[in-house]
């Protein structure tokens, strides 16, 4: 004795669930594994590669047997594909791998800003140019992309108006961070080689 749901059963729409959610972790793996094959990291577009293909072969030969059936599976293995696109690219973007290239064209402040952003511990360039109303400082800072927002926040407090570009950093040789406090107590024995 099957309980219906406006024509469906409970278990067909429990396992409608069960693919939905699986589709969106094996598609926001595939959308984040995509991106770290864009930036050239390989040990993890292999593990998320493997772990993606895992899952979509279980989840497909589920839907498979059963779309017939039941063409409501086939709804929720869309949704959750195109969930898992949109849940991947968050994830991507909060997890932040990789470099960024600062780009800063400043009219009023620039050794100011410079220091500034010197003081938080990031290695700046400056080149004087000219711009459209006279003469501008141009500031160049590579950072980790977890760190831009807190240099486009000392950015915009030296000079709000200042004019800035982003840029992806395909690979970088040597970065300087932000100085970090040497680790005390339990954390410094780990730290110790």
């Amino acid at each position: 004795s099957t309980l219906m749901l406006q024509g469906f059963d409970y278990s067909t729409i429990l396992l409608g669930l069960v693919i939905f959610l699986a589709r969106v972790t094996d598609v926001s793996m595939g959308t984040m594994r995509t991106i770290s094959i864009v930036q050239g990291r390989t040990k993890i577009a292999f593990f998320l590669g493997f772990v993606e293909v895992s899952m979509w072969l279980v989840i497909i030969t589920t839907v498979i047997h059963r779309i017939s059936g039941h063409p409501i599976l086939g709804v929720f293995y869309a949704l959750g594909f195109s969930t898992g696109n949109v849940v991947g690219i968050i994830l991507e973007k909060r997890i932040a791998f990789g470099h960024i290239i600062l780009r800063i064209i400043s009219t009023e402040s620039g050794e100011k800003m410079a220091e500034k952003i010197r003081e938080s511990g990031h290695a700046v360039t400056t080149f004087q140019g000219e711009g459209l109303s006279g003469p501008v400082t141009m500031l160049y800072v590579v950072c980790r992309r977890k760190e831009q927002n807190g240099v486009v926040q000392i950015v915009r407090s030296v000079e709000p108006d200042a004019f800035y570009t982003v840029d992806h950093a395909g690979s970088v040789s040597k970065i300087y961070r932000p100085f970090m406090p040497q680790p005390t107590g339990w954390r410094a024995i780990f730290k110790k080689k």
